[in-house]
Parts: structure tokens; C-alpha cells; sequence
């Protein structure tokens, strides 16, 4: 049976506005250029340029003159065209941008070793097995998957009986591709493909082979003690040997530059001097245009107010061209109201840390987390969080993520209250002060940091050791 009933609900959402400016918020520099530069192509009533008098004589001055884009545009080509709408628009794959699109001409890793294969003596089975296996390569230059598989793989796809025997055969001849090493199912045979190269160029190569094939296990977790005793030799030779080693590739797929990754240049939201004492911070702008409605949409819109007769394809005119002014308004308040947003957020953390900006000492860092700075500028924490995220701030002492300002508190035996990045800035100068033949365990620099009044347990110490992407002791000793 139906009822009819009557609910309030109090309901909190985001206008439009709001939810734009949240996102604009959230880009740095380098992404906030394109989203305007979309956004001036998808909106015709947002222009480049400021509103100024000098424009507005040249108009007067100049009275009818028309640019050619101005006299070949007609709303009508708006309003009385019946193409849908989705005909306009490209998912990037336009004849235009199919002609401008650049194609890269180079080699690929996977390329470079099926070139190679002319250079062995192969039969044609034997090369449609070693091209198999090429692709089965990983961009490190391992074969990762088990040879069973891979034969499966041959008979089920290209009904190609072969033998795990036959693999093994053809894979040691890709063995003997460049860059040497690829080809490996582990780190172990991939380093000894590399030294057995070199076999014969010296007694330390010959020592680094035994190493890898008798006590590879022992290396990677540097008893060198146990490597002494089993091989006999001194301190000296094992040094050497372990040279020879540490030169070696790891990773031969990465070394072509096809594998490289593109190295990303980092531009800095904000910029920091200190001039007299006093820090100063300017918005990088960079290439961001200034915007401004379009003059010839303001005149349009009068025109059609003006107008004595007010037909339906006069109001679908007026309602379009209002609709177009007002989202260029809610854009260029949205990116004043970003850049005032970002200045006072990033003003708030110049005061809160202006010790550090002034001297560029890491132990001048105050404890600082995002519910501070949002109670000083009057703002939500996750507002703080947005100007925060993927932001850097370059100042005289380097280009630095500003996320990395915030951090925890630690309280001292004095009861002061000091920023993790200090205790993490002692830990890392007391590691690389220790001497590498006895590096300072946790427990070490636990006792070491508390000397200094920083009282932490072992595993706090490991934590932040993590944290700055230091191995254990045992991985950091040298002979």
C-alpha cells in the first residue's frame, strides 16, 4: 500500500564553484598551465590579457575595425547547427593531431637482442625459441618465468613441441648477447654471466667467481669472516675480489636507454629569499596567462539585452552566451582565489619556521603538522593538506617538497618539544660518521641519540632509519 510521507533532511554539499577550486587547489605549476589552456579552448568567453584603458581607447579609436576571427564569427553557427555535440570533440585521435603526433624512430631493449640473434649460430627452430624466450625477457634484462611455462605457453599458442633441455641450450646462447648479464633467472647467474666475461684478466675475478658460485649467500649478507676462513686468503684479496663484484651490472635490461625513465624536472610552486633578514615569498606564475572575460562576448550580451524583440532563438542566444561569462567568472575567481590561498598558507609556514628559512639548519625545524597551520590561517586541515600535497618551495638552501616541513613532535629529557626531521638529521650524521668496518647498530644509535637527550627506543630508531632508506648494519659494513 502506498503512503505519502514528508522528510526533512539537512544535507551538506559542494557547489560546482567550490568543487572547482578544490581541484585547481590540489595541481602544481606545471599542471595548473594546461588545465587553463583547456580551459581557454573549451570556453570562447575567457580571453588572455588584462582589462586595462589602454584597450578600451584602442577600441574607441579604432571604433569599427574588426580582427578577421571577430567579423567570421555568427552565433548562429552556435545556435542553428544540429551536429551533436560529441561530433566536436576528440578523444585524441584526430586526423590533425595524427599528422603533429611525434613517433619515436629508436631501437627498443627487446629490438636490439632479437638483432643480435643473426650473430649466433642458430637454426630456425632453435630462433623461434630463443625469440620466445627474448620475449618472455623482463625491461631488467631477467627471465623470470619458469621454462615449463614457457613451454606450454609455445604448444598451447603456436603448437611448437619443445624440450626444457632446448631451452636451456638456446638460453645460454642468448647468454652471450650484450649487454651481458641478460638473460639471468637471478641475481647470482646474472653476475656470474658478467664475471665469467672477464675470466682470466686477473686472480681477483677468478676469487669473485668462487665467491658468486660457493658462497653467494655469505656475500649478500657480508660474513666476510666465513669467506676468509672457507678460501684462505687475507682481508686484502677478498677487498679486491669484492670490487670486481661491485662494479657489475644488476640490472642490464635498465642500462640501454630505451629502459631509462624520463628524468622530470621539478618547478618549484613557490620562491623563497632572504633579503635583509627578512624572508620573502613570491607565487610562481611561470607562463600562466592573466585572463579576463572577452570584450566581444560583454558586447554580444548587451547587444542581445538590448534588442526590442525577444524571440526563443533570441533567449537560447542570451542564455548561451550567460552561460559561457559565468563559468569564465567562477574560473578566474577560482585561480585569484588559489593564488590568495596558496600565498597565506605558505605566508603562515614562512612564520611558523622562519628560524629554519632564515639559517637553512634542519635542527631549526619546529614540530609542525597540518591542525597548526589551519589554526593560524582559518582554514580546514584538508584545505591545508591540498595546498600541501605535490608542492615544492625553492629557497636559497635547495628545492624542497613542502609537504616535508610537517612532522611529528618529539619531547626531549628538557621537556622541549623538537621536530622529527631533527632527530632523523642526527641519525643520518651519525651514521655516516661510524666507522663502516663495525657500523652502529639500532641498538647503538638508540643509546647515542639518548646521550644527546633524545630519549627513543630501538625500534622508533629503525623506523626512522627506514624512513631515510638506510640498511641495517650488517648491509652497511665494508672492508
Amino acid at each position: 500500500m502506498l503512503k505519502q510521507t514528508l522528510q526533512q533532511k539537512l544535507l551538506q554539499k559542494l557547489s560546482p564553484q567550490q568543487i572547482q577550486l578544490m581541484k585547481l587547489l590540489q595541481v602544481p605549476t606545471v599542471e595548473l598551465e594546461q588545465r587553463i589552456k583547456e580551459e581557454l579552448e573549451a570556453n570562447p568567453a575567457l580571453d588572455e590579457g588584462r582589462e586595462d584603458v589602454v584597450e578600451d581607447s584602442y577600441e574607441e579609436d579604432y571604433g569599427d575595425e574588426r580582427s578577421e576571427a571577430q567579423e567570421d564569427f555568427d552565433m548562429s553557427d552556435y545556435l542553428d547547427d544540429d551536429t551533436p555535440d560529441y561530433k566536436y570533440s576528440t578523444g585524441g585521435r584526430g586526423e590533425e593531431d595524427e599528422k603533429n603526433m611525434p613517433l619515436g624512430s629508436g631501437r627498443t631493449f627487446h629490438d636490439n637482442l632479437r638483432s643480435q640473434l643473426s650473430l649466433l649460430s642458430l637454426d630456425e627452430d632453435q630462433r623461434v625459441i630463443a625469440e620466445n624466450l627474448i620475449g618472455n625477457i623482463d625491461d631488467s634484462g631477467y627471465l623470470r618465468r619458469e621454462l615449463r611455462s614457457i613451454v606450454n605457453d609455445m604448444a598451447f599458442s603456436q603448437n611448437i613441441q619443445v624440450t626444457e633441455e632446448e631451452l636451456e641450450a638456446v638460453l645460454k646462447s642468448i647468454h652471450e648477447l650484450d649487454p651481458p648479464g641478460v638473460g639471468a633467472r637471478d641475481l647470482q647467474e646474472c653476475l656470474l654471466i658478467q664475471l665469467r666475461r672477464k675470466r682470466g684478466d686477473s686472480y681477483d675475478v677468478e676469487i669473485g667467481i668462487r665467491i658468486l658460485e660457493e658462497h653467494f649467500e655469505e656475500f649478500t649478507k657480508k660474513h666476510y669472516n666465513k669467506i676468509i676462513k672457507a678460501f684462505d686468503i687475507d682481508e686484502d684479496v677478498l677487498k679486491d675480489a669484492i670490487a670486481e663484484i661491485v662494479r657489475l651490472n644488476p640490472k642490464p635490461g635498465n642500462s640501454s636507454k630505451q629502459s631509462a625513465r624520463a628524468v622530470q624536472h621539478i618547478v618549484p610552486d613557490f620562491l623563497v629569499s632572504v633579503e635583509d633578514d627578512e624572508l620573502k615569498l613570491q607565487l610562481n606564475q611561470r607562463n600562466a596567462p592573466e585572463l579576463r572575460i572577452s570584450p566581444q562576448y560583454r558586447d554580444m550580451l548587451q547587444s542581445y539585452q538590448a534588442a526590442t524583440k525577444s524571440d526563443k532563438k533570441q533567449k537560447d542566444a542570451v542564455m548561451f552566451v550567460k552561460q559561457k561569462i559565468d563559468s569564465a567568472k567562477w574560473f578566474i575567481d577560482a585561480i585569484r582565489q588559489r593564488q590568495q590561498t596558496l600565498t597565506v598558507v605558505m605566508q603562515a609556514i614562512l612564520t611558523f619556521q622562519e628560524e629554519y628559512f632564515l639559517t637553512g639548519d634542519e635542527t631549526k625545524l619546529k614540530p609542525m603538522i597540518l591542525k597548526d597551520i589551519a589554526e593560524v590561517v582559518h582554514m580546514d586541515i584538508s584545505t591545508v593538506s591540498r595546498v600541501a600535497n605535490s608542492k615544492y618551495v625553492q629557497c636559497p638552501y635547495g628545492t624542497f617538497l613542502l609537504k616535508s616541513f610537517f612532522s611529528e613532535s618529539i619531547a626531549k629529557d628538557s621537556g622541549e618539544e623538537v621536530s622529527t626531521r631533527e632527530v632523523k638529521k642526527i641519525l643520518q650524521e651519525a651514521i655516516d660518521a661510524e666507522d663502516k668496518k663495525k657500523p652502529l647498530t639500532d641498538d647503538k644509535l638508540a643509546k647515542l641519540l639518548k646521550e644527546k637527550g633524545y630519549n627513543i627506543a630501538r625500534r622508533t630508531v629503525a623506523k626512522y632509519r627506514e624512513q631515510l632508506n638506510i640498511p641495517v648494519a650488517r648491509l652497511r659494513k665494508q672492508l
